[in-house]
């Protein structure tokens, strides 16, 4: 990983892990242990285990499919990203489901994507050698694109529905042909809840569509059971304010119990998709929370009415055991003096009117009493069927921590321990989640957990100079969408001024950038009773159906890729402390990548500011956007600065480092010819991590600048990495590779090097490694970024350095055309006719990401065929080798090399 400093260690309706690869026979030290102290450990790996490929979400055995036959291609094909027709495609597609509620009309609506990466001869070649094809994707006729969850008030329908006409969602999206045109009248909508009846009329008027109703309960189970499926940390706890994910084995998901707190409780027993019962329910719920508490409150709106709780006490109005017994617990039934003998039953003995009781009391005990009993009945009726799992949802939650809690409160009293209250991220969209897969070519019920990811908001509303951030609305509108004001951008809304929002301005000249850092000051978090609002911020998930599992691992099932746990409080405040000081270099270095120009400067600032507001909100509630690892801190920066249109800030810095260590590679390739076969190994493993510490953003790495030229200051830190090591498996290694005495293994079919850092460290590092490799009889895939991060190497950036490096190489040069690299590289014409092409390729293909880490349960298909062959795995550089996958175990030879913390760990 580069740019960072480093640190060695992851009756009612309703309405609405692993271990380290190696073991310590005596004591068991983890690898993570290892990294700080210098003792050499002997072990073993641990025993093989069947992985699992994924489970696939299956709700109907076979549907039309999309009819590709004739497809054109429409207007210029030299367009990016061109428009294709397909003519003999007899329906549309719908692109919008509603729930509507009493309160609330939830939309999930779907846009196709956007960001799809070039097809060059390149990729083509490198996908013929390793059989893929896009076959699969003709079951997922909406695949490569994103679904949306958007809420409004449901006494606020006109704004829902000037929405949909801005985006023209009723007539299948603003890219649809019909997008621009009148609807035939035949248009249809599917959608849910009881304003499906109650507006219908008003959906035809304004917009010239039919609402097709469908069932409210069989589109609350379809959505909850695929968010249980697809989202990998959708479920969680909340206990004393805690929340604590809990990851769900697809396999094992049913039966289970889900309790919809609308208006009124619906309690269904889901025996699997398609397969469930309303065995229960009661009209005390959400409704009844609301409309008591609007009669004695005055509250005129149900979220106004939950902020009086958070200010309440209801020890004014609820009778306590402890009222009764003195002050005392009735220990005797295990009950404490704080416990509710009677909600309001205080209010008998005295002397008051309504008037006398302050409003957030009321609305606490209210709060309670209903939270409570909803809980016990839900218990008991899980208890009825012998159901161990309890998710709840709906309107009257509304990510209250307070309700969560007391929900929680009950279920784990009445139960004693045996049952726990789990509550969904986005529980107030199961029923358009449900409504939009009743469509029947949506392709979603064919999708694999490992095909969705999550975005969140990279922008933060900017008001009365102060940043409120997150958002919790639509999140990725693009900039095509900028002349509609429901539309703007959120990098816009940091830039334009507006009755609403206010433009941050630069605090310095303008001859430079703001590169604010540090946080600003995070909200407090009040009482315990502070509404938990990050339950309303749900992200957008992105369906890509070239995602894979990587088949290698182990066990899919216990990888977990973060080696550091955020939720240790000091870890957390070390790593929000190094983004935060990081933060002004890196927007440094964006500006300059953008030509310092003033447009580039006020995004700039509006990056930092954006960013500083995430690292606030997460300082104060890590689990605002789901479970929280490194990875997915480095990678939400990374696609902060795409937000705000920084594509790769440190291009100009790739490009020189490149060239700087292109041009002393033949020096350094004769040196190590000249080299025995062993020291020849040992000094390319010393090249490797001493090419590793030439990270941009790292201290070490500018001293070292300063000293001499790139090839004296590689040889000078080559000849600082003297064993041995922190963790130093360099013996195991090379038995593996070059064998003892009369004892040679065969060499690897095919190594995957997974290549960190641009400039020294791809080039003096890695590549005379797998040059070494090559040599042997190895195929060797380097595997690199998707998308740019910080000056990490990216697979589109890797075949053009391939083929520089191959005017120097005979070995390089040949496996580089055999792997279909050198098809369009300048290489001259009498060095690329001497000799036959190698059978033995080089190859690259992309990982899938776009962060400095890497989560192996989401990885590109080309990596993923790519990896069926390989018997050996290689892991360099902070983000892929410890921060993430560091205790990771595959069913291969794995080395993973680290500089500064001169780890080399190699499992066989």
């Amino acid at each position: 990983m580069a740019g960072l400093s480093e640190k060695p260690q992851a009756l009612g309706i309703d309405q609405e892990s692993a271990e380290a690869n190696k073991n310590s026979s005596s004591n068991k030290k983890s690898v993570h242990n290892r990294l700080l102290e210098k003792d050499k450990e002997e072990g073993g790996q641990g025993g093989d285990m069947s992985p699992s490929a994924g489970s696939s979400i299956k709700r109907s055995g076979s549907r039309p499919q999309l009819d590709v036959s004739k497809a054109e291609i429409q207007g210029n094909v030299e367009e990016k990203y061109p428009t294709i027709l397909l003519p003999n495609q007899s329906d549309d597609l719908s692109h919008l489901a509603l729930d509507i509620g009493g309160s609330l009309i939830k939309l999930v609506y779907f846009s196709r994507h956007e960001d799809q990466s070039t097809d060059d001869k390149r990729k083509r070649s490198v996908k013929e050698r390793l059989g893929l094809s896009n076959g699969n994707r003709r079951s997922f006729p909406i695949l490569g694109g994103r679904l949306h969850f958007v809420k409004f008030e449901t006494r606020k329908i006109n704004e829902c529905l000037d929405f949909i006409n801005s985006k023209q969602l009723h007539r299948g999206g603003a890219e649809s042909p019909y997008a621009d045109g009148a609807t035939d009248g035949n248009a249809i909508i599917k959608a849910t809840g009881g304003g499906a009846y109650k507006y219908t009329d008003l959906f035809k008027e304004r917009l010239g569509v039919s609402l097709d109703k469908e069932d409210e309960m069989d589109c609350l189970v379809a959505g909850a059971n695929f968010l249980l499926k697809a989202i990998r940390h959708e479920a969680f706890t909340h206990m004393e304010g805690q929340k604590e994910f809990v990851q769900i084995d697809p396999n094992d998901l049913f039966p289970y119990l889900l309790v919809n707190i609308g208006s009124g409780v619906s309690m269904i027993k889901v025996d699997g998709d398609g397969k469930f019962e309303r065995v229960s329910g009661t009209n005390v719920g959400g409704g009844t929370y609301w409309g008591l508490g609007r009669l004695l409150t005055k509250c005129k709106s149900f979220d106004e009415l939950l902020e009086l709780s958070q200010k309440g006490d209801n020890r004014t109005i609820d009778m306590l055991v402890g009222d009764i017994y003195g002050g005392l617990d009735y220990s005797k039934i295990g009950l404490s003096a704080s416990t509710i003998a009677s909600s309001f039953g205080k209010t008998i003995s005295e002397k008051k009117e309504l008037e006398d009781y302050r409003p957030e009391d009321i609305s606490l005990s209210l709060l309670r009493m209903i939270s409570y009993n909803i809980g016990q009945i839900s218990y008991l009726n899980a208890l009825r069927f012998g159901l161990k799992r309890i998710f709840f949802g709906g309107f009257f939650i509304r990510g209250h921590a307070y309700t969560m809690d007391t929900i929680s409160f009950a279920v784990q009293f009445w139960s004693k321990g045996e049952a726990q209250a789990m509550f969904l991220r986005h529980e107030g969209f199961l029923g358009a989640l449900g409504a939009f897969m009743s469509y029947e070519k949506h392709g979603l019920d064919d999708l694999m957990v490992h095909q969705l990811v999550e975005r969140f908001p990279m922008g933060a509303p900017y008001t009365g100079g102060k940043i409120h951030g997150p958002p919790l609305g639509d999140l990725n509108e693009k900039a095509s969408d900028r002349n509609s004001k429901y539309l703007i951008s959120w990098m816009e809304k940091f830039l334009r001024k507006g009755t609403e929002i206010t433009a941050p301005v630069p605090m310095t000249p303008a001859a430079g950038t703001t590169g604010l850092g540090g946080f600003d000051v995070p909200l407090s978090r009040g009482s315990s009773l502070r509404s938990d609002a990050s339950a309303l911020n749900v992200g957008v998930l992105h369906l890509v159906p070239t995602l894979d599992v990587f088949p290698l691992l182990e066990d899919p099932k216990t990888y977990e890729p973060n080696t550091i746990d955020l939720a240790d409080p000091s870890e957390l405040e070390y790593w929000f402390t190094i983004l935060s000081e990081h933060l002004p270099d890196l927007v440094d270095k964006a500006v300059a990548s953008e030509g310092r120009t003033d447009d580039a400067k006020r995004r700039g600032d509006a990056f930092a500011r954006a960013f500083s507001a995430h690292l606030a909100r997460l300082m104060e509630e890590p689990a605002a956007y789901g479970k929280l690892g490194l990875a997915n801190l480095l990678e939400m920066r990374e696609e902060c600065l795409r937000e705000f249109q920084f594509v790769d800030a440190y291009r100009s810095i790739k490009q020189r480092e490149n060239e700087a260590s292109l041009a002393v590679l033949p020096d350094l390739l004769m040196e190590i010819d000249s080299m025995d076969e062993e020291t020849r190994l040992l000094t390319l493993i010393e090249g490797v991590l001493a090419a590793n510490i030439f990270d941009w953003g790292s201290r070490a790495c500018v001293d070292l600048y300063h000293k001499g030229t790139i090839i004296e200051i590689y040889r000078m830190s080559r000849n600082k990495m003297q064993r041995p090591w922190r963790v130093d498996d360099f013996d195991l290694f090379k038995e593996r590779m070059l064998g003892t005495g009369d004892k040679k293994k065969p060499p690897h079919k095919r190594a995957l090097l997974f290549v960190d850092n641009s400039g020294a460290d791809i080039v003096l590092g890695m590549l005379p490694l797998a040059r070494e490799l090559l040599r042997r009889g190895t195929e060797v895939v380097l595997v690199a970024n998707s998308l740019p991060a910080l000056n990490d190497v990216t697979a589109m950036e890797l075949p053009d350095i391939v083929a520089e490096a191959a005017k120097h190489c005979d070995t390089l040069r040949r496996a580089a055309e055999a792997g279909g690299l050198l098809v369009d590289a300048m290489i001259n014409s009498s060095r690329s006719s001497k000799g036959k092409s190698s059978s033995v390729p080089l190859m690259v293909v992309e990982n899938g990401c776009g962060s400095p880490c890497i989560d192996l349960r989401q990885v590109s298909s080309e990596l993923a065929a790519a990896a069926k062959d390989a018997d050996l795995i290689i892991l360099e550089g902070m983000g892929r080798a410890l921060h993430t996958n560091l205790n990771a175990r595959f069913k291969c030879d794995a080395l993973k090399v680290r500089s500064d913390c001169l780890l080399l760990l190699f499992c066989a």
